[in-house]
């Protein structure tokens, strides 16, 4: 496999791809037609196929990109000065940027995925970096000591899944978070 690094107008037409391709796949999921993808992206089919052979490759990198920039952004989180209150932005941005996001609802379910090796690595990397936060969150009194991340990143593909069946309501989706929010705080002393 050559490592050469590609044209520039090659490039372009990737980028152009990718970017058609998140938001073909945000609304319709894995159902969009390849052709489809090329059409938003101004490009023909031949060079979508260039750049990803499968329809599952493309979606396989558009997931690992938004997956990525998720790890990053909690990464960024993990020194924040008030542990409890950062956990809760990395909660609301998996929330809001899965709920409109029917192809993050299909990677995080496994749906589509041919060769899902460097999807599972990232689902592992943002499963770490959310275990970092809400272990400093627990440590300061920010969240319920009691539940672990697989019951938290439950909790959100529950929610996110719920969500997407009523995509345009944003009353509904502060009311879910809300109850998120509130049930993972610490209990009350009596």
């Amino acid at each position: 496999m050559s490592t050469r690094p590609l044209r520039a107008d090659a490039a372009r037409n990737r980028a152009r791809v990718l970017a058609a391709a998140q938001e073909a796949f945000a609304a319709e999921g894995l159902a969009v037609p390849l052709d489809d993808i090329a059409r938003r992206a101004g490009v023909g089919a031949g060079t979508v196929y260039r750049h990803f052979p499968t329809k599952e490759a493309l979606f396989e990198a558009v997931i690992l990109d938004r997956l990525t920039r998720f790890v990053e952004h909690a990464r960024s989180l993990a020194t924040a000065g008030d542990a409890g209150a950062a956990f809760f932005d990395f909660l609301r941005l998996l929330i809001t940027g899965a709920q409109s996001s029917k192809d993050l609802a299909d990677a995080l379910a496994g749906t589509g995925l041919a060769a899902p090796g460097l999807i599972t690595s990232a689902k592992q990397a943002l499963y770490e970096a959310g275990q970092t936060l809400l272990e400093r969150a627990q440590q300061a009194g920010g969240v319920r000591d009691d539940v672990d991340i697989a019951a938290v990143m439950a909790l959100f593909t529950g929610a996110t899944t719920a969500l997407l069946q009523r995509p345009d309501d944003p009353a509904l989706h502060q009311m879910v978070f809300a109850v998120l929010h509130d049930g993972l705080q610490p209990p009350v002393a009596d």
